[in-house]
């Protein structure tokens, strides 16, 4: 079983060199720190940053230079600051090749909730809603059952909709799941866990096919 880390250690390996990505609040946030050396990124954050770093080492941050979730951050080489318009306009541009979005629930056919708990007050849904009607690449980062052990990959999904059919791939601490046409295709699973375990730990559609390897992390 993958912690926060391993998740983010195994979507880091999604991104290819030359990719413009954006990077959301949570376990999204940590991929910066774990892409190859050998290949050039640009992390873009929607509150006007691009070129991100990995985070800083404690008592080196800069209050100043934050992530849209208000961690510090670090900055490459040849980074850019900007406002919002600039920002939202790269996105709606469809100029991000990847969105890594966290989530708290996604259906089987791609939907994704991850903005709202009915009940517990919010300021709104945000830059979330120009990153799924936008973004052609969504990869979710999530863990797969909840507090309850209930399972968050779902038929349909019980909270709020971000957006509608967006999601392409899931990084759980169990497995590698991509969204198709017929449901949550198994892909790969965590170091340790069984297939038998991610069937029972996923509500939604899992089509299983032939003999499914491990993460290689």
């Amino acid at each position: 079983m993958l912690d926060k880390t391993g998740i983010a250690k195994r979507i880091a390996k999604e991104v290819k060199n030359g990719y413009y990505v954006n990077l959301g609040i949570g376990i999204p946030t940590l991929v910066a720190n774990y892409v190859r050396n050998d290949i050039e990124i640009e992390f873009q954050s929607e509150n006007g940053v691009l070129g991100m770093g990995p985070f800083p080492f404690e008592g080196e941050e800069d209050a100043d230079i934050i992530n849209a979730g208000k961690q510090t951050i670090t900055t490459l080489p040849g980074a850019s600051f900007f406002d919002s318009a600039m920002s939202f306009s790269m996105i709606r541009g469809k100029h991000v090749d990847l969105t890594i979005l966290g989530a708290m629930e996604v259906s089987e056919n791609g939907d994704i909730a991850n903005w709202k708990i009915p009940g517990y007050m919010v300021k709104g849904m945000g830059g979330a809603m120009d990153l799924v009607a936008s973004a052609e690449n969504i990869i979710v980062a999530m863990m797969h059952t909840n507090k309850a052990g209930e399972s968050k990959l779902l038929k349909k999904c019980s909270l709020p909709l971000t957006g509608v059919g967006c999601v392409k791939k899931i990084v759980t601490n169990l497995a590698v799941i991509e969204v198709t046409d017929k449901g949550f295709k198994l892909l790969e699973r965590a170091p340790g866990i069984s297939v038998e375990e991610i069937i029972s730990a996923t509500e939604g559609n899992l089509i299983v096919e032939g003999s499914i390897p491990e993460m290689d992390i």
